[in-house]
């Protein structure tokens, strides 16, 4: 079964007063979504302090974001063993919706 991995963050690490392009461990949360043929998005939405989120696909698939997302294979697509990072607004209880792509 192809899974999207989600990992929830408020922010970066600091070195010598510079943010550092990774993201502050641990996630304030983490979460899956069983990448499939119809739309299916996070079960929670996303934590109130969560500013950006790590995305890690092990299948070609297209996400959404949105309070109630419904993804189609026209939207944002990733590669199969992808990992990106997007940052979401802070508090909007926003969920991701991934569906199976080519």
């Amino acid at each position: 079964m192809a899974t999207l991995y989600v990992a929830e963050f408020e922010e970066m690490p600091h070195t010598s007063g510079s943010k550092v392009p990774a993201a502050l461990a641990p996630p304030l949360a983490e979460q899956t979504v069983a990448i499939a043929a119809g739309s299916a998005a996070t079960t929670n939405p996303f934590n109130a302090r969560t500013r950006f989120v790590r995305l890690h696909t092990d299948a070609i698939c297209s996400v959404n974001f949105a309070i109630a997302p419904t993804a189609t294979a026209a939207m944002m697509r990733l590669a199969a063993g992808a990992t990106e990072y997007f940052g979401v607004p802070k508090g909007a209880s926003y969920k991701v919706a991934v569906i199976v792509n080519t």
